[in-house]
């Protein structure tokens, strides 16, 4: 085990170990040049962290790519980047390939993209500490194994061994980390390291990365567009926006007194668990183009306090005015000085909360309102086989294990769960509109056993669309907004040109899109845009039910919250019901009235969503909601966590007993005889009369403890 050292955090009057000024980055283009930084400016000192923020395209990730000196040849850097006493902009690659992975570590978005998948994890972390060390062979191995081990590697001397596809998400990413740290590096940059993660796993990654930091006594760039992210881990914050810091202060000043309009955007998009019955608020429009700004604040387009002057000059990132003993707080906005604590000018919210539609359907009974969706003991498993060339099964996945739920009118239920849990074979199940392997699927009351042929299959199917994840790969680029459109009319025997017209132009509408655009390519719109376009695509038919599979998980979180606000809008307005899968807990507990969890192919707890949110019983589900990162400093520094230990156990074993028992922080303070339990007897799901809240734990009224 490697000795565990103290951080002593360098005083703000100490030189910094690394000092941006004036950095500007330009890549060439057909429009002209792309000024993608321009001007950015900042210190971070040994053992401090600093967060940077803010949309694609601001700029944050080519920052942290020209201090590494990472970028293409053809990039114009200029400005000065000094690392202790070494000017990094005048080395040549040579040189700042002894300074990268020594002096910098630096931890990618994509863990599996970042390593070697034909090497071992253990050569690679080798061959990291052998560029830069003078270290035999046998010492190097000997340091891995260490390494793996700090960073929550189970049986480190043996994983070192294996390769990166044996490795879950969450584990590759801790490999990643452990190679970032193994030369004991000055500064480690930190590129989203949790975008693509659970959020358990995100949870155990965020407690790894305080645990390098421990380790080596290193300054951290956290680059990231998730501000609970930022306020758990960030001791100073710079907000970015085309290509510029924008706003810079101490964390706790920066979320307490924020004064820039766009941060103030950004923070009010966030969907918050102690504010989930208000309407989000979007930053409406997109950031501008950074090919030939004019003099002008680049916020202006989108900025609801604008003033004349905003539109004459590019304001300064300057000082402004804190309550704060020492706080040193900047802002780049001539209204900084009007915007008070609770983000207002003259008594007026800079950004109103919208007001949030009611479904006139909600307001009835659930037991009165019919079902929409059905599924009762429905089981899918996919044969485990052996053997190159005559194959023999050996096995099974059970990737959803008989599970029921049912989805009324009217009402949004949020599908939660890790990685493998199953929700997404849950959904292909459902969408495949055929008789499942076990059980019975029912979409408007028609049980999908009971479809013939393809007329019946599209009686149904009309009912019931999906919008998917990834917006841009879900709409053919070579199609024009209005094919796409008319095509689901078409394909249910819509023939007339002027009917076809008019209901394209009210779907755009109906999602808030301009008809004007409807002969564009989907290339030509935002992220959030394409997303409106599936949306609208989704409701062509008139569907009953609409399938959301992480329908924002790709967005901006200032684009996230008006997609969000439209989900709640057709809902109200047009009856509509939704199946709702995500792994942010935040934007589920904003969108659902009931929650299912799913945890190995089983729901282990389901229920009315406040109900859920707040008495969760199951220990599952409390793990999953107490590793919600929080856009509050303080909180997120004194609430308690319950990290769980390890990865899903194998879906192939379908043995009697919990299948949580193994990650389970309740168990393990249970006596033996409760133990043998929840090892020998399959919980099924129970609930307390009067209430909308089943759970699947056998000691679900036991305490678990804060401390794990």
């Amino acid at each position: 085990m490697i000795e565990q050292q103290t951080v002593t955090t360098e005083p703000a009057t100490a030189a910094p170990l690394l000092s941006v000024r004036d950095l500007r980055v330009s890549f060439p283009s057909e429009a002209g040049r792309v000024d993608a930084v321009r001007g950015v400016s900042f210190d971070i000192h040994r053992g401090r962290t600093l967060g940077i923020v803010g949309e694609s395209g601001s700029g944050k990730s080519v920052t942290s790519m020209a201090v590494m000196g990472l970028l293409p040849d053809y990039a114009a850097v200029t400005g000065e980047v000094t690392l202790g006493e070494a000017d990094l902009l005048a080395l040549d690659d040579k040189q700042m390939s002894a300074v990268r992975g020594r002096e910098i570590g630096m931890i990618f978005q994509d863990p599996l993209s970042s390593l070697t998948p034909i090497f071992t994890v253990g050569r690679q972390i080798v061959e990291a500490l052998q560029v830069h060390q003078d270290i035999s062979g046998p010492a190097a191995w000997k340091r891995a194994v260490e390494l793996l081990d700090l960073v929550g590697i189970p049986q480190p001397d043996k994983r070192v061994r294996a390769f990166p596809h044996e490795f879950s998400g969450g584990m590759r990413q801790r490999v990643v980390i452990a190679i970032a740290i193994a030369n004991d590096p000055d500064l480690i940059i930190a590129d989203e390291p949790t975008t693509a993660l659970d959020v358990t796993v995100q949870a155990q990654i965020m407690d790894v990365l305080k645990t390098a930091q421990r380790e080596t006594g290193a300054a951290v760039i956290m680059i990231t567009h998730d501000l609970g992210v930022v306020a758990g881990s960030a001791d100073d914050v710079m907000v970015m926006y085309a290509g510029r810091a924008v706003e810079k202060a101490p964390v706790d000043e920066l979320f307490a007194r924020p004064r820039m309009p766009y941060t103030l955007g950004l923070m009010g998009a966030i969907p918050r668990l102690d504010r989930a019955e208000e309407a989000l608020v979007p930053v409406k429009g997109t950031p501008p183009l950074l090919v030939d700004l004019p003099d002008a604040c680049p916020f202006v387009a989108r900025c609801p306090v604008v003033q004349p002057a905003c539109r004459t000059a590019e304001p300064e990132l300057v000082t402004v005015p804190s309550p704060g003993p020492g706080e040193d707080h900047k802002a780049a906005c001539r209204r900084a000085d009007e915007i008070t604590e609770g983000g207002a000018i003259d008594g007026a919210p800079v950004f109103p909360v919208p007001e949030r539609k009611q479904s006139p359907i909600a307001v009835r009974p659930r037991e009165d309102r019919a079902k929409v969706l059905d599924l009762s003991g429905v089981t899918k498993t996919f044969p485990l086989t052996k053997g190159a060339l005559l194959k023999r099964r050996v096995g099974s996945v059970f990737a959803v294990n008989g599970i029921d739920l049912d989805i009324r009118e009217g009402e949004t239920l949020g599908l939660v769960g890790e990685s493998g849990c199953g929700k997404t074979t849950t959904l292909l199940e459902i969408m495949g509109l055929r008789r499942p392997e076990r059980g019975a699927i029912s979409v408007s009351g028609v049980d999908v056993a009971g479809l013939r042929n393809r007329q019946q299959i599209s009686a149904v199917r009309r009912n019931i669309q999906m919008v998917f994840q990834d917006p841009m790969g879900a709409l053919d680029p070579r199609m024009t907004v209005f094919d796409i459109l008319a095509e689901p009319l078409r394909a249910i025997g819509e023939r007339d040109k002027r009917v076809l017209a008019g209901r394209v132009d009210e779907l755009m509408a109906l999602v808030g899109l301009d008809s004007e655009h409807r002969d564009r390519f989907s290339a030509a719109f935002s992220g959030g845009q394409r997303q409106r376009i599936g949306i609208a695509r989704a409701l062509a038919t008139e569907p009953k039910l609409l399938v959301l599979d992480e329908p924002v998980s790709a967005l901006d979180v200032s684009v996230q919250a008006g997609v969000i606000n439209l989900l709640n809008d057709l809902k109200a307005e047009l009856g509509l019901s939704y199946l709702f899968v995500a792994h942010d807990l935040s934007v589920v507990r904003h969108i659902s009235d009931r929650v299912a969890v799913m945890y190995l192919g089983r729901i282990v707890e389901i229920g009315a969503t406040d109900e859920v949110f707040r008495n969760p019983r199951h220990p599952y589900t409390q793990a999953l909601l107490s590793a919600i990162p929080l856009p509050d400093p303080q909180a997120e520094r004194t609430r308690d966590r319950i990290l769980l230990r390890g990865d899903l156990p194998s879906p192939t074993d379908d043995r009697p007993g919990c299948r949580f028992v193994g990650r389970c922080p309740l168990h393990r303070t249970l006596g033996e005889v409760q133990k043998v339990r929840c090892r020998d007897e399959t919980p099924h799901l129970t609930g307390r009369e009067g209430l909308d809240h089943r759970d699947a734990c056998h000691f679900a009224e036991k305490h678990i403890p804060k401390q794990l």
